[in-house]
């Protein structure tokens, strides 16, 4: 391979890693902006330590139990030797255009892969702010991407069974998002509602966001990160279908705001933010699974499908009594089942039996992070509790887990 080539398909790799790391901080504006002022530092605090720790994590053991290189008599299910494995190293010729057909070296690998990781955690972070101990939290995550992100991943990018059986997920509509968005449905199930979040007779109050401006900054930074995180899956520079998977990828975002927006005004009366941004945040998620795949009149019916669910499952979760404050399990998990399903329905690989793929794969994956997920968080509140007292919950995050005010000029003494 010409060496140009591979240094420009290096740097756009390097470009998308770090577009990836940016989402963090559209993660922690979205989150901050739809919760209340007193448990901003709280929630802040959660997307450092994800961001941190899962690095380390996966720099430890994450990447070789999620790229095990699953041999042909292997089941593609596990294949780890923690003693053997901790910490990584690029093998021979890892930084040469032999390694990965010169899209990338091993260590930008690596980073790019590393990024994925951690966003599996941020989107429980948001579902349960307000009300979850953050050292219960902290355990949760160095478990969560510590393993069950990993063997999952390794199970379609690491070359185990969902890889063989023709399972198709090109940036992670089910391998990240909806493994966060699972593991968030049954913490907020364990967890409970936040005071006040519905009345006596059930039904569901509003508890707005202290800045909806931070958390379209948050949408928007998303947005633009997501042409990393789609665009990087390309794995090369490749201008044909790079170009075609950001454009894929802008075009169900905006149709999933647009459907969203107008189906939420039909619904309920009025022009809702925060049903708009959260359209545009299913679009986006809905494509993830086939960007590559897609038309672009494929990639909008996709997004106005997506945001079409949103308004929908936000109503769902709302009407089964649970309380998720920036709407994770509706963005992320039903929208990235969606997504997923989709790759069977619409583009090159569409057939009822693709479609049958698709289906078991999202089956096997949500079976086993419910149980997963179900274990930690079960027994953190068995063993500690993950709940912060009633009193801490009313004060505030900030004051009783930090010490700390996010807003100390702007608040009374």
């Amino acid at each position: 391979m010409d060496t140009g080539l591979f240094t420009a398909n290096n740097v756009w790799m390097m470009i998308c890693t770090a577009l990836v790391f940016f989402m963090h901080t559209g993660f922690a504006f979205l989150e901050i902006g739809l919760t209340r002022q007193k448990n901003t530092i709280n929630i802040l605090f959660k997307n450092i330590f994800i961001i941190t720790v899962g690095l380390l994590l996966y720099y430890s053991w994450g990447f070789n139990l999620m790229y095990p290189g699953f041999g042909e008599d292997s089941l593609g299910i596990i294949q780890f030797n923690f003693f053997e494995s901790f910490g990584i190293g690029a093998p021979e010729n890892g930084m040469t255009p032999e390694y990965a057909d010169g899209g990338y070296t091993w260590w930008t690998d690596f980073l790019f892969q590393g990024m994925f990781a951690a966003t599996a955690a941020t989107i429980v972070s948001g579902a349960v702010a307000e009300r979850m101990k953050i050292g219960a939290f902290m355990i949760f995550t160095v478990l969560y991407i510590g393993f069950v992100y990993p063997i999952v991943g390794a199970w379609k990018w690491g070359g185990g069974f969902l890889d063989s059986w023709g399972f198709y997920d090109f940036a992670g509509s089910t391998l990240v998002h909806s493994v966060g968005g699972w593991a968030a449905l049954v913490a907020i199930a364990l967890l409970g509602s936040r005071i006040g979040r519905f009345g006596e007779d059930g039904k569901p109050k509003a508890i707005p966001g202290h800045s909806i401006p931070l958390a379209t900054a948050g949408v928007l930074i998303l947005w633009l990160g997501w042409f990393g995180f789609n665009g990087g899956s390309v794995l090369s520079a490749d201008p044909k279908l790079t170009s075609l998977v950001l454009v894929t990828t802008s075009l169900s975002a905006a149709a999933g705001g647009v459907s969203a927006m107008i189906l939420s005004f039909f619904k309920y009366k009025n022009l809702d933010l925060t049903m708009f941004l959260n359209g545009i945040l299913g679009g986006l998620v809905g494509i993830t699974a086939g960007a590559d795949l897609m038309s672009p009149n494929e990639a909008i019916v996709i997004g106005l499908i997506s945001g079409i669910i949103i308004v929908f499952g936000v109503a769902l979760i709302d009407k089964l009594k649970l309380d998720d404050p920036v709407g994770a399990v509706a963005v992320h998990l039903i929208c990235g089942i969606w997504g997923t399903l989709a790759v069977g329905i619409f583009g090159n690989l569409a057939s009822g039996s693709q479609f049958m793929t698709q289906l078991y794969g999202v089956l096997i994956v949500g079976v086993f992070c419910v149980i997963t997920s179900g274990i930690i968080i079960g027994a953190l509140k068995a063993i500690s509790g993950i709940r912060v007292s009633k009193e801490e919950e009313l004060q505030g995050l900030d004051l009783h887990e930090h010490g700390m005010d996010a807003y100390p000029d702007f608040t009374n003494d």
